[in-house]
């Protein structure tokens, strides 16, 4: 069923999350009855460096689950994310990291641009009715640079189809006009979302931690990184717009640009510096709370002694 609207290596569990907060801590609590974790649950809050819960320190032990929506979305593998979820909280982990889209590929959230499918979002309802009841809070991210699950790939693709689109290329994500509206009006959904299960807007419900607006931003055909950080720019201030209760983060993988040069040694290698991505100039925007950083040494160092 669809509406219209306006307009696997399975568990990774790391110290803070996969995409690694930089405020990195550690939770050493006892676990709490699932009722008493749900009579505390409220929203979490940031002080400077320092992540709050009601008035103390909240300290972060996640990992990412990409894909509990959807497993969620198919009977079959729906109990899974229960178990997940289970086990995190018998860990002690605090924060899951989950995808919050599925752009036209299986199981898509989202088909076309404003069109959604029902019976998955109710695949999300249901993740994040789960991580309540367990005490688990979720880092929802709201769209992918790459491919997998549609991607920006698709909302250009889409625009493209409509005869709208300027340009064939993926980064016409970040700069065609027509394209950020098809993902405005995405993040209003989402955010705005009523959960069929506990009836609380997505944005009213302190079990999201933060969202995340993308999963490891590159717009290569601008390495001097101001599209992308004008897009970040836009689309921060848009989701402040609608919901001031939640964080919010970029979801970079941590690379230097050309406007911090002191810090290009840093990068794992030169070509980090020319993916548009600027790890402290994006991370300054005002509406932004707090970084993260996506650490692949295997990858990065591969076959280097």
């Amino acid at each position: 069923m669809e509406r219209m609207v306006g307009g696997n290596g399975l568990f990774y569990p790391i110290l803070g999350f996969a995409s690694c907060v930089t405020f990195i801590y550690l939770s050493f609590g006892d676990l709490m009855p699932n009722n008493e974790k749900e009579q505390k649950f409220g929203f979490v809050e940031r002080n400077g460096t320092q992540f709050m819960l009601d008035g103390s320190a909240f300290y972060i032990n996640g990992w990412n689950s990409y894909w509990l929506m959807d497993h969620a979305a198919d009977e079959y593998t729906k109990p899974r994310v229960r178990a997940m979820l289970q086990a995190g909280a018998k860990m002690g982990l605090t924060v899951c990291r989950t995808w919050a889209f599925n752009d036209g590929a299986y199981n898509a959230l989202q088909s076309s641009p404003g069109r959604f499918n029902e019976h998955v979002f109710k695949a999300l309802d249901h993740v994040i009715a789960e991580a309540r009841q367990h005490g688990v809070r979720l880092l929802l991210s709201l769209v992918n640079n790459l491919q997998a699950y549609g991607g920006k790939t698709q909302y250009v693709k889409w625009a493209w189809e409509e005869g709208i689109g300027l340009s064939a290329s993926n980064d016409s994500f970040f700069f065609d006009p027509s394209i950020r509206s098809y993902f405005k009006t995405y993040i209003k959904t989402v955010l705005t979302r009523r959960n069929t299960i506990t009836g609380i807007e997505y944005r009213n419900d302190p079990t999201i931690f933060a969202w995340e607006l993308i999963n490891e931003p590159r717009c290569m055909s601008d390495a001097s990184g101001d599209t992308l950080q004008d897009w970040i720019e836009e689309m921060s201030a848009f989701v402040k717009s609608i919901d001031k209760n939640h964080l919010l983060t970029v979801g970079l993988e941590g690379f230097y640009g050309p406007k911090t040069p002191k810090s290009l040694t840093m990068n794992p290698e030169e070509w980090a510096s020319r993916l548009g991505a600027d790890f402290i100039r994006n991370s300054k925007i005002s509406y932004i709370d707090f970084a993260s950083v996506h650490i692949y040494p295997d990858h990065w160092f591969h076959g280097k002694a």
